[in-house]
């Protein structure tokens, strides 16, 4: 049965991720240690997007390399925490706060880094705001009884997956197109994205709530 409270993921029902996950349980590292190095990576993300900014080539398309592999591994962690402790059978009473905290600062910290990157900050903590708001309503909706909505069209999964695309897709435009400010496109993306999704996981709640 699938359990509605977990995000659906078609990658948890890979055989390689059911591998690792069988292994990652059967080692010292717990899914709320998994959890706290999502924000590693994400920090290492956001991070390698600022220095972007001031590196000259090669550096900087190492970085960006650096970048769009640190997000995917912050969302390999993300999927791997709830593995290993459900399916692992490693769970804690802590385990609620772990799989759902982390993911805020680590949103903030990448799209904060993309906003530098791209030379405006303000973009930036706009798209992290926004992607902490999509959260809370999902969030709220469970609180008062409905089913976690965590459809998009900026969900986590969606979000990441912008800017990975960004970070990659800005090594050749630097060279070639150093006029063309992908990551500030890239945010406009997870704005706009962001507000849809807001909108209507706020509308699906009323609904729920009765309030049609």
């Amino acid at each position: 049965m699938v359990d509605p409270n977990r995000r659906p993921l078609k990658s948890r029902n890979t055989a390689i991720a059911q591998r690792i996950a069988r292994w990652l349980a059967g080692t010292p590292v717990t899914p709320n240690q998994i959890s706290a190095m999502s924000v590693v990576f994400a920090a290492l993300a956001g991070l390698g997007f600022w220095i972007s900014a001031f590196a000259g080539e090669p550096l900087r398309s190492l970085i960006l390399i650096a970048v769009a592999l640190c997000i995917q591994l912050r969302l390999l962690c993300n999927l791997f925490d709830g593995m290993v402790a459900i399916e692992g059978g490693k769970s804690s009473a802590t385990g609620a706060f772990w799989n759902e905290f982390p993911d805020r600062p680590s949103d903030i910290v990448i799209f904060v880094g993309m906003g530098l990157g791209a030379g405006n900050a303000l973009l930036g903590w706009a798209a992290a705001a926004l992607a902490v708001l999509t959260s809370y309503v999902r969030e709220l909706g469970k609180s008062a009884g409905c089913q976690p909505d965590f459809s998009g069209p900026m969900a986590k999964q969606q979000r990441m997956a912008v800017a990975t695309v960004a970070a990659a897709l800005e090594i050749p435009l630097a060279i070639y197109l150093s006029d063309f400010n992908i990551l500030e496109i890239a945010l406009w993306i997870i704005i706009v994205g962001c507000i849809l999704t807001a909108l209507r996981r706020t509308r699906s709640l009323l609904q729920c709530l009765g309030d049609e």
